[in-house]
């Protein structure tokens, strides 16, 4: 999310706000989301990650990776959906594919 956070003004020049989920305990989420300037919700449930689509790891109980950006209407314009840490949106490779497709509507 460091990443996510270090580019937060360029995202925002894009139109963009960040926002992130996690399984996590509210004390634990606040200790993560502590240096951010984005909203971090916490407690995502295996309901929520459902309905999102996402995988969850049966063996560990837990959701794996589930990205999602999102046009101004909430349809996704782009995903990424992960079964282990590995596949996961690249800050500085979604912020250049955001300034692209900006710059396709000028």
């Amino acid at each position: 999310m460091a990443g996510y956070e270090e580019r937060r003004e360029a995202f925002s020049a894009q139109g963009v706000s960040v926002i992130a989920g996690t399984v996590d305990s509210l004390e634990d989420t606040q200790t993560v989301a502590e240096p951010l300037n984005f909203p971090v919700a916490y407690g995502v449930t295996r309901d929520i990650g459902d309905a999102l689509g996402s995988w969850w790891d049966e063996r560990r109980d837990f959701i794996q990776p589930s990205e999602f950006v999102l046009n101004p209407e909430g349809k996704v314009m782009f995903s990424t959906y992960s079964n282990s840490p590995v596949g996961r949106m690249d800050p500085a490779e979604t912020l250049t594919l955001i300034t692209y497709l900006n710059s396709l509507k000028r």
